[in-house]
């Protein structure tokens, strides 16, 4: 899955690379970034609640009795779980028609660029996210690679090919529909080859009771690049906002190792016996995260301003200034106070922070972007980061009496720290610019 999800990612930045080598002039690009915004913002939060709540209650639920089943059965779990996805898909289809022409971008009414288009994306798209999952629960790890790299091979050619055969924009769109029909299709083939089609009332409310929580979540939490670009849609025109777009991206190793740690540790605080051995291990193993990741993360921003305009062009020489406060990032990632509280299903707090960080982000953001522009709006959404996990780590010590010292090595965290943050600072005044 981190292969799969890293492929994800490298696709789309080579599409951002050979856009910017391309005839299309930053607003073009600006449109189509414009376009992966809005359907990622109306669609993220729901699609990553049920997919996380459709995996623990897979083979492990109330609706469904699976005494003496082997793994080759069919399973009716994902086939309610593709008709939640679904139905969701369709509310946010329908919901988006009706209030289409009150969508407002860069300032204008009815400015959200295909507006039709991108609703027929959300509706095929959103539920073919089903597919690696399937493949998950399945225990094909190697055929996830291979879906991967099929998938992601033919969205680039469907996406790229048309813009270097000189057609506009909208093109590059409609490939991007094209491949979420072939997605959908081989989706409805996984249906029939391992989903019992068996509807389930009370699977579909356990499933929505145990997902609730966790797409309001992720809904907060996750809300924060949005905000950003919602910020910047209003204040700033289409370029500027490819620009920002093509800056405000994290660096892809450290969410993907992180998240990886965050993930694996999570079943060892479910048992009160095991906290404490399990805290030694998040801390000896962040230990080795921070030794790998601060060293590449350090040798990347002192490349950043160098990199940017060979990657793309010198019109987005602007992003690498928004991608070095992003790199800040780390500082926030390889602490995991969020781990402990989700593995002890302390969710209250975890909800309650992300409230904080929503509310703290808007309000942070518009300040400082009077003074600081795009690097203001990135500038906010790094101490907000920051601000959740110093309220996640105040929790633990304060309520549950957990040091920080017994999960994270603060020692090494410091030091790196702080020589990014001179780095940063360094590189930011062009004290240091040999580039």
């Amino acid at each position: 899955m981190q292969i799969f999800q890293l492929s994800r990612f490298s696709t789309f930045l080579v599409i951002s690379i050979l856009f910017t080598k391309s005839y299309l002039s930053p607003e073009q690009i600006g449109v189509f970034e414009v376009f992966l915004f809005i359907a990622s913002f109306i669609s993220f939060f729901w699609v990553t609640g049920l997919i996380q709540s459709f995996l623990p209650l897979y083979k492990n639920n109330k609706a469904f009795s699976r005494d003496g089943e082997n793994n080759s059965t069919k399973s009716p779990e994902i086939f309610n779980a593709f008709i939640l996805l679904a139905f969701f898909s369709l509310v946010a289809y329908f919901f988006g028609l009706s209030l289409k022409q009150n969508f407002s971008v860069f300032g204008l009414s009815g400015d959200v660029p295909f507006i039709n288009l991108l609703l027929v994306y959300i509706l095929l798209s959103s539920p073919s996210v089903l597919i690696e999952y399937i493949y998950l629960v399945k225990n094909k790890s190697a055929t996830i690679i291979w879906y991967g790299t099929i998938s992601f091979s033919l969205q680039l050619g469907f996406v790229i090919i048309p813009i270097f055969l000189g057609y506009d924009i909208v093109y590059s769109i409609w490939g991007l529909i094209a491949i979420s029909i072939l997605r959908l299709i081989w989706l409805f083939f996984l249906l029939a080859k391992y989903a019992e089609i068996r509807f389930s009332f009370p699977f579909i409310k356990e499933h929505l009771r145990l997902g609730a929580p966790l797409i309001i979540s992720a809904l907060l939490s996750g809300s924060a690049q949005y905000i950003d670009g919602a910020i910047v849609t209003s204040m700033f025109d289409a370029s500027t906002f490819a620009i920002f777009r093509y800056g405000a991206k994290e660096f892809p190793l450290v969410i993907l190792l992180a998240n990886g740690l965050s993930n694996a540790m999570l079943s060892e605080f479910s048992t009160s016996a095991k906290i404490m051995s399990s805290m030694e291990v998040l801390k000896r193993k962040s230990a080795r995260l921070m030794h790998f990741l601060f060293p590449i993360t350090l040798v990347v921003m002192f490349f950043t301003r160098w990199l940017y305009p060979i990657m793309f062009n010198e019109n987005f020489t602007r992003s690498a200034d928004v991608f070095l406060i992003y790199l800040l990032l780390i500082i926030s990632r390889l602490v995991f106070p969020q781990t402990i509280l989700i593995g002890m299903k302390k969710t209250g707090v975890i909800l309650r922070a992300s409230l904080v960080e929503i509310v703290l982000n808007i309000g942070l953001s518009l300040y400082l972007v009077q003074f600081y522009g795009l690097a203001g709006i990135a500038l906010a959404t790094v101490i907000v980061y920051i601000v959740e996990k110093v309220y996640l780590i105040g929790y633990l010590y304060t309520k549950l009496k957990i040091k920080p010292t017994q999960y994270i090595p603060v020692n090494y965290h410091l030091i790196y720290s702080a020589i990014l943050i001179i780095l940063f600072v360094l590189i930011d005044h062009r004290i240091i610019d040999f580039f």
